[in-house]
């Protein structure tokens, strides 16, 4: 059973025919990209304790990667004061909405990002002469499924070898959609299933054979893409709400039972 769950739902992908079908992207702005929500405090509660805890599990950057790790830090912290975090003057510290600080190290800046934000953040970048992009840095608390440690360092198609229906065709579509992230224009869509997981499910790909049983909550995944200007990296930002049915409002539920969700990722 999950250990943090949303009061309300703000974003569900299948009542909306925009995000309800494949791939569901819509354009986000840059404004628009990060949340704070009722669950905020106690997923970053669950985030300081991985982070400081299991720090090879949930973090993971490589040396080729850390100037875009270095930007997407410098990214988001002047978005923050519009989310209700304080950041000090010269962006040595952050005081977040729950009133927790957090010292801005630039040089762990995965660490950092993941205790100031819910969102999950992974950075994708295509080497020269490759033709997919690659999992090169990563601040990941919240994986549905999916052990880090599996997907570091590896291209798209080996990324998802586990999941059927990721043939070769959706692997081009995917690589298009990535390639054509531009900087300053963001794409965010989403995707939603029955779960009895915590938030932190980090499973190997052997152990994702096995389904759940009483499925009675509803994971949504707000997934989001934007390209770093400088170095040219793509960001795929995760957040996570987990709720139960009756959290849904009378439109979101109507709208589950004419289009249901997977009863597993």
């Amino acid at each position: 059973m999950s250990d943090v769950l949303q009061p309300s739902l703000a974003f569900a992908p299948w009542a909306d025919p925009a995000t309800r079908r494949l791939p569901g992207t819509v354009p986000v702005a840059l404004d628009d990209w990060l949340l704070v929500d009722g669950a905020y405090a106690g997923q970053m509660a669950l985030r300081d304790g991985l982070v400081a805890g299991q720090p090879d599990a949930v973090l993971a950057l490589s040396p080729a990667a850390r100037p875009a790790a270095q930007e997407l830090l410098d990214t988001i912290l002047p978005l923050l004061p519009a989310l209700g975090h304080r950041v000090a003057a010269k962006r040595t510290r952050v005081q977040r909405p729950d009133g927790v600080s957090v010292t801005v190290d630039h040089d762990a800046p995965m660490a950092t990002i993941g205790r100031l934000l819910a969102e999950d953040m992974c950075l994708m970048q295509r080497p020269d002469g490759s033709d997919q992009h690659i999992l090169t840095a990563a601040a990941l608390c919240f994986p549905a499924g999916w052990r880090l440690d599996q997907k570091f360092m590896q291209p798209m198609v080996r990324i998802h070898a586990p999941v059927a229906q990721y043939d070769e065709n959706i692997a081009r579509r995917v690589q298009r959609l990535l390639d054509g992230v531009r900087p300053g224009s963001g794409m965010m869509r989403g995707t939603a299933h029955w779960t009895d997981a915590p938030l932190h499910n980090p499973l190997s790909e052997a152990e994702k054979a096995a389904l759940p049983g009483d499925t009675p909550l509803i994971r949504v995944e707000r997934q989001c893409l934007f390209r770093l200007p400088r170095t040219q990296a793509v960001v795929f930002s995760i957040h996570t709400s987990i709720v139960q049915p009756g959290a849904l409002s009378a439109e979101q539920a109507a709208a589950l039972a004419e289009f249901p969700i997977r009863r597993s990722m």
